[in-house]
C-alpha cells in the first residue's frame, strides 16, 4: 500500500464485535487516529443526548472524525439512502442540519449522500429531480463549514442506480449545472466499482481530480486488502501519483477480528502524522 496516503476506519462496518460507541477507542487502540461512520442513529433526528454521547465517544478516543454519512433509510433492510425517495425526502432535508452540525462539532467535512433505491411509485426523472434538489440543500448546508457532499456508486443493491463512476459523475455535473454547488465529490469506493464491472483504472486515470475520497476492500468477500484479488495497492499508488491527497476509508469486513485485519498495514503506518 502506498506510504504517504492517510487511513481510517469506518466504524459501522469495523469492530461491530463492540458496541458502537466504543469502536473509536478500538480504532485509536490499534493504532490509527482516525474514523468515519455511516449514520450512527436509528433516525435521522436523534435527541441531543444521543449526538452528545456519540460527539464525547469520538473526542474521548482522541480520533478525528473525517466522513459520516446523512441518514440513508434501514440499511440492513435494503434502503440505500433518502436523497431521491420521494416519501422520505422530508426526512432527508430534516438530517442535513443534524448531520452538518455533528461534522461542525467534529471537523468532520466529508458527508456520503446514498442516492437511494429507485421506487415503483415514481418515474427516473421525477426522483433524479428531486434528488438534485436535495443534493443542493446538502451542499449548501456543507458549505457553511467548508464541508463536501460525496456521491457513491454502490454495489449488491439491485435498485440503486448507481452502480459506475459515470453514473455518479453524472449526478454531480447534473447538481453544479443546476445550482453552482462546487462542494459535491465522488466517493470512489474501489470494491463497488469493481464489483459492478467499471474500470478502475480508467477512473482513475480520468477522474482523479474529481474523487474527494476513496473507500477500499477486497473482492470477492468484501474483506481485507490481500483477501481476494482486486490491485488495490497498484491503484492507490496510482492515485496518490495522480494527486490524491485525501482519506482512504477501510469499509471492509474483516475475515476474523476486526483487530487481526489490520496486519496488511504496518503499525508506524496507520497513524496519519
Amino acid at each position: 500500500m502506498s506510504h504517504s496516503l492517510r487511513y481510517e476506519v469506518n466504524c459501522s462496518i469495523l469492530f461491530t464485535e463492540l458496541p458502537l460507541l466504543e469502536r473509536p477507542a478500538a480504532v485509536r487502540q490499534a493504532g490509527f487516529d482516525a474514523v468515519e461512520f455511516w449514520w450512527p442513529f436509528d433516525r435521522a433526528v436523534p435527541g441531543d443526548k444521543e449526538i452528545d454521547a456519540f460527539v464525547a465517544a469520538v473526542e474521548e478516543a482522541g480520533v478525528s472524525l473525517v466522513g459520516l454519512n446523512f441518514a440513508a433509510g434501514d440499511m440492513p433492510g435494503g434502503d440505500r439512502g433518502l436523497l431521491s425517495w420521494p416519501a422520505r425526502s422530508a426526512e432527508f432535508r430534516d438530517n442535513i442540519d443534524v448531520t452538518i452540525g455533528i461534522g461542525e462539532r467534529l471537523g468532520c467535512r466529508a458527508f456520503n449522500a446514498l442516492y437511494g433505491n429507485r421506487t415503483g411509485e415514481h418515474t427516473a426523472a421525477e426522483q433524479d429531480e428531486l434528488a438534485t434538489e436535495n443534493l443542493a440543500r446538502a451542499a449548501e448546508a456543507a458549505a457553511r463549514i467548508d464541508g463536501t457532499v460525496l456521491i457513491e456508486p454502490v454495489s449488491g443493491a439491485d435498485r440503486y442506480p448507481l452502480r459506475t463512476a459515470a453514473d455518479a459523475l453524472a449526478v454531480i455535473d447534473r447538481v453544479q449545472t443546476s445550482t453552482g454547488a462546487a462542494n459535491v465529490g465522488l466517493l470512489a469506493d474501489l470494491y463497488h466499482l469493481a464489483v459492478n464491472g467499471d474500470d478502475v483504472d480508467k477512473v482513475i486515470a480520468e477522474h482523479t481530480a474529481r474523487i474527494a475520497h476513496v473507500q477500499i476492500a477486497d473482492s470477492p468477500g468484501r474483506n481485507q486488502p490481500g483477501t481476494g484479488e482486486l490491485p488495490l495497492h497498484r491503484q492507490l499508488a496510482e492515485l496518490e501519483t495522480r494527486g490524491y491527497r485525501g482519506w482512504v476509508g477501510l469499509e471492509y469486513k474483516p475475515s476474523a477480528a476486526s483487530t487481526d485485519s489490520f496486519d496488511w498495514l504496518p503499525r508506524e503506518r496507520r497513524a496519519s502524522a
